[in-house]
C-alpha cells in the first residue's frame, strides 16, 4: 500500500514539472504534454472504508517501553512517526497505564453506555411490579384469615381474639 503511494506521489510529481515547465507555452503545450505522457495510469481504486487501527495489549505495551526509553532530543518524534501513532495517543496510554496497569490496556467495550435514568426507571418498574404481587398476596393472606374466623365462629372453636380476651 505504501509502495503504491510512493509511486503515486512521484508520478505526481513528474507530470507538475512537465506542466510547470512547458506552462510558458501556453494551455494548450501544457495539456499536450500530458496528454502525451506514455506512462499508465495511477490505479484510481480507494478502499470502501477506512480501516481503524486496533493495537494490542503487547504492542502497546512496547510502544510505552520505547518511548519511555527514550532520552535523546526528537527521540520520541521518531519513535511516533516510525509507529505511525500520534502524541495524544501516547499520552492517553500513559494515563491508562498509570491508572491501572492491566485494566486499562484491555481493549473497552464498544457500543452505547448504561443511562443511569433509563436504569433507574427499569428498577422503579421492577419493585412496583413487585409491589403490586406482594398486596395481591396478602389481600390473599387476610381472605384466608377471615374466612377461618368464620368457620371457628361457625363451629364453635375458640380463636386467637377470644384466647387474647380471657387472658
Amino acid at each position: 500500500m505504501a509502495d503504491r503511494h510512493t509511486k503515486t506521489k512521484t508520478l505526481m510529481n513528474e507530470r507538475r514539472l512537465v506542466v510547470m515547465g512547458d506552462a510558458s507555452g501556453g494551455a494548450r503545450t501544457a495539456t499536450e504534454a500530458v496528454a502525451t505522457d506514455s506512462r499508465p495510469a495511477p490505479d484510481p481504486e480507494v478502499a470502501a472504508t477506512a480501516k481503524r487501527r486496533q493495537f494490542s495489549t503487547k504492542e502497546k505495551r512496547r510502544i510505552l517501553a520505547a518511548a519511555d526509553r527514550c532520552t535523546e532530543a526528537g527521540a520520541i518524534g521518531a519513535l511516533l512517526r516510525r509507529e505511525g501513532i500520534y502524541s495524544s495517543q501516547l499520552a492517553t496510554w500513559r494515563r491508562q497505564r498509570a491508572a491501572s496497569e492491566r485494566v486499562a490496556l484491555e481493549p473497552r467495550k464498544r457500543g452505547r453506555k448504561v443511562d443511569p435514568g433509563i436504569a433507574e426507571s427499569r428498577q422503579v418498574a421492577e419493585l412496583t411490579k413487585d409491589n403490586a404481587r406482594l398486596r395481591r398476596k396478602l389481600a390473599q393472606a387476610h381472605t384466608i384469615i377471615d374466612v377461618q374466623k368464620k368457620l371457628c365462629t361457625l363451629l364453635g372453636l375458640p380463636t386467637a381474639e377470644d384466647l387474647d380476651e380471657n387472658s
